[in-house]
């Protein structure tokens, strides 16, 4: 099943290493190249020779081994078609979140620019670590949890690699899986900034975390991809920065005639100052301050109309399918239908703000995605990138 496909696999130093040879033997068996990269730590669990027999290639270590004209990091990352890294180190996690490349993996995963996965493995103290937790978050690959149980230090805890099933599962999936290949997908992700003078504005708590993890997914599933978003993001795809309802206004509609769908996942502002001060506001003697607000556009129904009136009913098929999204504190699914049809999107994925575990800011998310026949589909609380690939699930089947 994975004929053709050549998988780099990187291993740290963590006592799970020796877990990955059997990997090794199951992507073989799949019939699948595999090229291995260790830190020098992990030779400290497994053994050079025992990987290279495994794999069939040789195994490399270090930094400037050049044998041909292009350095091994750069090499390495073109002849891969995934990257597993596994098990993996606190220590490699946060040098390739903060972007250090001080071996050959960590060189490797910063030029590599196709799937990542990664499958950790560490005490459960240190997987719990905050300052970890956030290195985790800022990375946009496929993060595979530890599970639960007895760990080699002899703690009790999460942190054990998971099992080598589900990697091989998860890299089986990725390398075969691309139902939108060939499609053009548009996100939308942030809260709108709305200026009220040179210092100061009006925005929501949006993290923009649900819409870049839905382009990220789309983008792994062999989508073209465009993030139209009002955060700073660095990806390997098209990103549009904007700031305010206006300018994400101009700029979906730009990128409309030429998508195959567009999500519509950003927190853009109702209202607007109507004027916005040049210079900053000066402090008054007053104990009142009366600003008036103008509503913005909204873009979703103005999308929503223009498809209705660009495509008549036979060709509807080819116009861009338009997913919204309801973001509530009471009354969810009430709201939710109300708005899908009103605003006559194709799908409206519903989303309760009120919830700590999964409102602004978290890195979980538990949904309803409602179509405009009236069907739903409840996603259960997962992490972000799960709730994305399930939704493009429900979207394209």
């Amino acid at each position: 099943m994975l004929s053709g496909k050549t998988i780099l696999v990187g291993i740290t130093g963590g006592i799970a290493a020796y877990k990955i040879c059997e990997l090794i033997r199951m992507y073989k068996r799949a019939n699948a190249n595999v090229l291995v990269v260790c830190t020098p730590n992990a030779l400290n669990f497994v053994t050079k020779l025992t990987l290279q027999n495994l794999s069939q290639n040789e195994v490399a270590v270090e930094e400037f081994d050049v044998k041909d004209f292009k350095p091994e990091h750069i090499s390495y990352a073109d002849r891969a078609d995934i990257m597993v890294i596994a098990p993996a180190t606190a220590n490699t996690i946060s040098k390739i979140a903060r972007g250090i490349c001080d071996n050959l993996l960590t060189s490797i995963a910063c030029a590599f620019t196709k799937p990542v996965i990664i499958a950790p493995a560490m005490n459960c103290n240190m997987w719990e670590n905050p300052i970890f937790q956030e290195n985790l978050h800022k990375l946009h690959y496929e993060i595979l949890e530890p599970e639960s149980g007895y760990l080699a230090c002899g703690y009790e805890g999460k942190g054990r690699l998971c099992s080598l099933e589900k990697i091989f599962d998860k890299t089986v999936e990725i390398l075969t899986y691309k139902p939108l290949n060939g499609k053009k997908i548009v996100v939308t992700s942030g809260g709108t900034v709305e200026d009220i003078d040179p210092v100061r504005y009006i925005s929501n708590y949006s993290s923009g975390k649900m819409g870049l993890a839905l382009a990220d997914t789309a983008k792994n599933l062999g989508a073209e991809v465009t993030l139209i978003t009002t955060k700073d993001v660095s990806r390997r795809y098209n990103v549009i920065k904007v700031k305010s309802a206006l300018d994400m206004k101009s700029a979906v509609e730009k990128e409309f005639e030429n998508s195959d769908c567009i999500i519509m996942a950003a927190a853009v502002a109702d209202y607007r100052v109507k004027e916005i001060s040049p210079q900053k506001m000066k402090k008054t003697s007053d104990d009142e301050i009366t600003l008036t607000l103008v509503k913005n556009p909204d873009i979703l129904k103005n999308l929503c109309d223009k498809k209705k009136n660009a495509f008549p009913p036979d060709l509807l098929s080819s116009a861009p399918l338009i997913i919204g999204f309801c973001a509530e504190s009471e009354n969810l699914i009430e709201n939710a239908k109300e708005k899908i049809k009103k605003k006559g999107c194709d799908f409206l994925i519903a989303n309760d703000i009120s919830r700590k575990d999964i409102g602004f800011s978290s890195d979980y998310n538990e949904v309803t995605v409602l179509d405009k026949d009236g069907n739903m589909k409840k996603l259960e609380r997962a992490d972000k990138m799960t709730i994305a690939k399930q939704i493009f699930k429900v979207i394209y089947g």
